[in-house]
Formats: C-alpha cells, structure tokens, sequence
C-alpha cells in the first residue's frame, strides 16, 4: 500500500507531503505516519527545516477524515506521538517548520498549519475552521488562533466557519507570504534553505523561550533564561556556535555554525 506521506530530503531540509486522495483527509494511521516523520526529523542532528505540504494543487489539508470515522475511526482515538496530524502535540519541536499551503486548509488541516513556524500560501489557498457547521469544536484552534490574530476575528471563525482567502489571512497576520501557486513551493524551499543556514541552537532556544512564554509572565520567563533554567538556552550559552557568532562578528566575516 502507498504511504500517504511522502518525504524529500535535500542537504539538511525534509520536505513533508500529505498525499491522500482525494482531498488529503487525515484518518488515524496517516496521523500516526505524520507523528512518527515529525519525531524522526525532530531527532536528526543532520536535518534542520521541515516544509509541510499537502500533494495536488486543490488541497491542503481538510483535517479530519469523516469517512474514516463513519468507518470505525474514533474521534479520541490514537493520533500517534504528536497528537493530531503529528506536529502540534510533539514535544520539543526545537527545528523550524514552513507550512506551504496550497488549496484548501480547514479544521484540523488549518490546526496543522498553526503549528508551524512560517505559513506561507498560494494565492488561490483558502481557509476556515468549518467544525460548527458539523456540531463539533475545533479544539486546537480555539486554543491557538484567538493569540495568532486578532480575537474578534478568530471568534467570527470558530462561530461561523466563514471562509478566509489567502489575501485575507495574510491581512490579519497568520499567514506569512502569499505566492503564486506555481511558485509555492520553490519559495518554501527558499525560506527552508535561508533557515537551515541559520545558527540551529539559536532557533531551538527561540522555541523553547516562545513556548514557556505562552504559560507564564514575561518576568518568570526572563528569570528562567537568564538563570540558564531553559534547556536549549544552557546549551546555546555554553556552545561553540555561541562563541562562533561573537568570534565571527568581530572578525567581519560570516558565522559558520556546527550546531553545537
């Protein structure tokens, strides 16, 4: 049987792609396939950037396979080790992900895209969290959405499912860049590359520092990174890399960083 997630890998970026005809739903083991990618790339000291993407040009991700789950697939079933459509449940996802949305993006398939770090749409993409319209809650979502862009906004979205175009969800900031569709991906694999050349231990540092700050106040978070109490942040400070940065800056010439 053809997985329905294939994978590209070029000099320290993996490209991630949901392939799943016809409309790349997620049922419980093509969540459990995605878990397992995200964890073996989050595990790689060779691999630096993923790119999420979905296969075709109409769909990226409509979330939740409702067939499957007229077929015996439990709503609370076993999504796999990083929870639903295995990346926003992952701990210690300290890489940075693109997601390169590329048609529609609704439900779990718009929860899967705000787990990534950069959004980035073709200009045809479109989105909604449509979850109301079937009596059910889009539970990440209304987690996440209502501190990515303004709450007015994410509440209209969640109550009434109305659809966003590209343009509009750049306008209230959770989508990065909008492209053309032919170029989607080109420009993804632009930014991949931009990033994996980029100090790594800085960027997990950055998550950790942006995660703990979800739970807690700006003076508990600061005193937990200058006291060295965040694990990437003790790494990066005792680091080759974060001598490396000061060396090169005074020597006037690029960085090269080791990731370590």
């Amino acid at each position: 049987m053809t997985s329905p997630v294939k994978t590209r890998r070029e000099g320290a970026v993996l490209e991630i792609t949901l392939d799943r005809p016809k409309a790349n739903a997620i049922d419980l083991q093509t969540s459990r396939i995605l878990g397992d990618t995200f964890a073996a790339f989050r595990d790689d000291p060779d691999l630096r950037v993923a790119i999420i993407t979905g296969e075709g040009s109409k769909f990226f991700c409509p979330g939740w396979d409702l067939k499957a789950a007229a077929d015996g697939d439990e709503v609370d079933g076993d999504y796999g080790v990083g929870g639903f459509g295995g990346l926003q449940e992952l701990r210690d996802m300290n890489k940075p992900v693109i997601a390169a949305v590329n048609g529609i993006c609704c439900g779990g398939g718009l929860e899967l895209a705000l787990s990534a770090d950069v959004i980035l749409a073709a200009d045809h993409a479109s989105f909604a969290l449509p979850e109301i319209t079937s009596g059910t809650v889009a539970d990440a979502a209304s987690i996440k959405l209502p501190k990515r862009i303004p709450y007015h906004i994410a509440m209209e979205m969640l109550f009434t499912g109305r659809w966003l175009d590209a343009e509009e969800a750049n306008r209230w900031g959770f989508v990065n860049h909008v492209h053309a569709a032919d170029d989607l991906i080109a420009q993804a694999w632009d930014m991949a590359r931009l990033l994996a050349s980029g100090p790594p231990l800085v960027y997990a540092a950055i998550k950790e520092i942006v995660r703990d700050a979800e739970d807690s106040n700006f003076q508990d978070t600061m005193n937990r990174v200058t006291k060295r109490q965040l694990k990437t942040v003790d790494v990066l400070y005792g680091s080759e890399d974060n001598a490396e940065g000061a060396r090169a800056f005074a020597e006037k010439r690029d960085p090269v960083w080791k990731g370590r």
